[in-house]
């Protein structure tokens, strides 16, 4: 049986993604399962392998999409947690060799799929579990976030910064904000922001200086890097803690600013479970998705889809993350 699936053949600009018909991919091996993919989510991971080359076989052809949703079709002979007709969403898969999400079949471990979140669409679904994931980790996991505590969460409108205001509210923590629009501001709030920082208009470790009380935060998430690490260490009181997502640059004034303030600084990379093979790892964060589906389920979470693209224009969804300027996420939709 063949299916359609977008195919990277070599590293490039946003035209090197094909869409192509290949054989549809087969269960090898007992714990595996067979999910008919609805929908698959465009992360900023995907548009740097797909520039720079895939993290695992590199040179080989790929299929992207680190995380999507979708129905369990089949499972192998020692699959216990799920079952056909399943609807399941999961975060695995999209760093290299044929296994990722842009595709209308993928086969997982069953270790990486959890219940779709029932209220949530397939659309909906698919955007949630690589940023849920790494929010969590981010704040709970490296930055000890803890009710009562102040958190600076850059980017609050994006994909990450969406998923982790609301989560850091849900854990009790006074959140500040940059965003930089009035319109993504206005959906910071509704995300449960108490202060947003527009960062074009004011040098936001002041404004963080300024409504801290000359404090500043207990913990801040940096999911921007660059210039924005720098000068992020400012707004963080003495002894606290910085989590950044990215590398950050080696040189600048935000390392001595973080070694005179005796700051914690963490690294996330939700992706470290796969690339480096920790079973124990990528069941946490299995568990991590089914409580993220609880919390939807209560309505003390939700997602925010952007805007949809059809599998065949993965290329133009590619374009349109790099252009950046949308609130929440990108998500490609399957062909029947």
């Amino acid at each position: 049986m063949s299916m359609s699936a977008v195919v990277m053949t070599t590293p490039g600009e946003a035209a090197v993604l094909q869409y192509q018909t290949l054989p549809r991919p087969e269960i090898q091996f007992p714990h595996q399962v067979l999910v008919q993919v609805k929908a698959a989510s465009v992360n900023p991971i995907d548009t740097k392998l797909r520039r720079r080359g895939t993290l695992q076989q590199p040179g080989q052809p790929a299929i992207l999409g680190c995380d999507g949703s979708g129905v369990v079709l089949a499972c192998g002979s020692r699959v216990t947690q799920v079952q056909p007709g399943q609807a399941v969403y999961y975060c695995y898969g999209g760093l290299g060799g044929m296994t990722g999400s842009y595709a209308q079949y993928i086969v997982l471990p069953e270790t990486a799929l959890a219940s779709k979140p029932p209220s949530l669409s397939f659309i909906e679904a698919a955007a949630l579990p690589l940023v849920g994931i790494t929010a969590w980790e981010a704040l709970f996991d490296r930055g000890q976030l803890q009710a009562g505590e102040t958190v600076l969460i850059h980017a609050g409108a994006g994909g990450v910064g969406h998923i982790a205001v609301q989560l850091a509210k849900h854990r009790g923590a006074r959140v500040l904000t940059t965003v930089s629009s009035l319109e993504k501001g206005e959906f910071a709030q509704r995300c449960g922001a108490d202060t947003v920082i527009y960062y074009r208009e004011t040098d936001f470790a002041q404004g963080v200086q300024y409504h801290t009380q000359g404090r500043g935060v207990d913990c801040a998430l940096d999911p921007v890097g660059g210039e924005t690490f720098h000068q992020t260490p400012a707004a963080v009181r003495y002894y606290g803690r910085l989590v950044t997502l990215l590398q950050p640059p080696p040189a600048g004034r935000g390392w001595e600013t973080a070694r005179q303030r005796n700051l914690t600084l963490a690294y996330t990379l939700m992706l470290t479970p796969q690339t480096a093979n920790l079973l124990p790892e990528q069941v946490r964060q299995t568990g991590i998705l089914q409580q993220l589906a609880d919390w939807v389920e209560a309505g003390q979470l939700r997602v925010q889809v952007a805007q949809t693209y059809p599998l065949a224009a993965a290329a133009t969804a590619h374009r349109h993350l790099e252009q950046g300027g949308f609130m929440g996420k990108l998500v490609l939709t399957m062909d029947d």
